[in-house]
């Protein structure tokens, strides 16, 4: 087993890794940024050291930094969490030269995984479902529109490298087709230095259903069950289950072979993720394939009662898996709130400042993944995910109860969050039926929601309480003073408190 352990990762997940390895009694190594420098993660951590200035290609992204500080410190080991260097088999490839273990799978497992054309490709080859289109780059527009015509319109065009809704586009006829192609290459070169995109078959209201899986180095494949991950924006996780709502065990049992074959079809190691679409008529699709720790991973923990990144580290340290497929069952159900720096009231747009109050939720089932603090200023270098807010319940309706409970609780004041759309998820009754899809924020979210919870007129309230925060004596029919989205976010708590008496 390792003795030392670095992390190249910052906030959440850093201090998560890290409290695993406190646990294995394994010593570990922070890095950071200066806008870090202050970070919990910094401060947890037994040894830490600055790479770099606070944009991440000036420090987290910066290799040859990192594994400099690892080999000066000694860690045999660097677990890369989730983003930056997580998925790069460059860097992969460096560690392995230096005599470095990467908490994760192999360079050539990345590479065959990171390229969509070439994860469709191997895949195929073991039966895995896969959306129907064609498995190779575009190179003609001329031909690339004959096959989207075989296919059949509505088509997808998808990169081949990165993800997140990047390089992608929904094309509904051949008159949109070749603007379409162009506008996709175009973005996908953008964001990932590489044009490459192809066709498939657009599937129309689909449900993201995703498996996590274990791997170890002795041909041992396990999936840990399904999450259900179809609560998104701009093709992004806010909410996650595990269980799925809508799965039979028929089905997660075909899902999870099928997720176990992906795995084999890379020689995978360590801890990943299968994603697949799942549309009418229980039809599922392989997506593609998360070589990493996945942001939603608490979920999994809350059902099996495993710890994922110790099976990571022991896996990484050549021990075999402890455990058989047989061996797991899905205990009660657990959801995942995404706590970001966003405001719903503005298209989730980001939402950057100084955090002046932050109280989290506690009792029975409850669990908070973050690295805020009060009076902590948001860094503007990084992704806006502030906390990951866990539930666990006996079942889904428990569950649901306990998150909404949870988010009431949750007090962060200064700055917007996805809190209050929380609340709207849990309350909304699709959510709570199951019958949902990816496309749920578009077709029900409406901002105006979080304005008509009371039967108050919220406009007028607002309009006046802002006349009072301006120090006016302006009254509330006055039409030029208008909330701030700030004190909307403190409004809304206020009001929720005033709901529940």
């Amino acid at each position: 087993m390792f003795s030392k352990i670095l992390i190249a990762n910052r906030g959440e997940i850093a201090l998560r890794v890290m409290r695993t390895c406190k646990e294995m009694g394994i010593a570990t190594v922070a890095v950071y940024s200066t806008a870090d420098k202050l970070s919990r993660h910094v401060r947890y951590a037994d040894e830490a050291y600055c790479i770099g200035e606070g944009p991440s290609n000036q420090s987290y992204l910066l290799m040859d930094r990192i594994i400099d500080v690892a080999e000066k410190t000694g860690a045999q080991a660097i677990h890369p969490g989730y983003g930056f260097l997580s998925e790069n088999s460059i860097f992969a490839r460096k560690l392995a030269e230096k005599g470095i273990v990467l908490i994760g799978p192999t360079a050539e497992a990345m590479e065959v995984m990171g390229s969509k054309i070439a994860s469709k490709q191997a895949v195929e080859k073991y039966g895995v479902p896969l959306v129907p289109g064609i498995n190779e780059a575009i190179t003609d527009a001329n031909a690339a529109l004959e096959i989207a015509k075989q296919v059949g319109f509505p088509v997808l065009i998808k990169a081949s490298a990165g993800g997140g809704g990047k390089g992608m586009r929904v094309v509904y006829s051949d008159s949109e087709f070749t603007d379409a192609l162009t506008a996709a290459q175009n973005e996908a070169r953008s964001a990932f230095g590489d044009d490459s995109v192809f066709i498939e078959k657009y599937v129309g209201n689909p449900r993201h259903i995703e498996f996590q899986l274990i791997a170890d180095n002795f041909g041992n494949v396990i999936h840990l069950f399904e999450r259900e991950c179809s609560i998104q924006r701009r093709h992004q996780k806010l909410v996650e289950e595990a269980p799925s709502a809508v799965l039979t065990p028929q089905l997660r049992e075909s899902m999870g072979e099928a997720a176990v074959n992906v795995a084999k079809a890379c020689n995978y190691t360590g801890a990943g993720t299968v994603e697949f679409l799942l549309g009418d008529n229980d039809e599922f699709y392989f997506l593609e394939m998360n070589t990493r720790l996945q942001v939603e991973h608490p979920v999994t923990e809350m059902i099996t009662g495993l710890d994922l990144v110790k099976c990571q580290i022991q896996v990484a340290a050549g021990m075999p898996l402890s455990f058989q497929q047989s061996d797991l069952k899905i205990n009660g159900h657990a959801i995942e709130l995404r706590v970001c720096a966003e405001d719903p009231y503005q298209q989730f747009l980001p939402n950057i400042g100084t955090v002046k109050t932050y109280e989290i939720p506690a009792g029975p089932g409850i669990r908070i993944d973050d690295f805020m603090e009060a009076n902590m200023e948001i860094p503007i270098y990084y992704d806006n995910m502030l906390a990951k807010l866990i539930v666990w319940g006996a079942n889904r309706e428990e569950a649901i109860a306990r998150m909404k409970r949870a988010i009431d609780e949750y007090t962060i004041t200064g700055i917007q969050t996805t809190l209050p759309f929380g609340t709207f998820v849990m309350d909304h009754p699709k959510f709570i039926s199951g019958n949902f899809n990816t496309h749920f924020i578009q077709e029900n979210f409406q901002p105006e929601y979080l304005d008509k919870e009371l039967s108050i007129d919220f406009d007028v309230l607002a309009t006046g309480a802002a006349a009072f925060f301006q120090g006016s004596n302006t009254t509330s029919n006055n039409p030029e003073i208008k909330p701030s989205q700030d004190q909307k976010s403190d409004w809304y708590h206020q009001r929720r408190q005033l709901r529940n008496g």
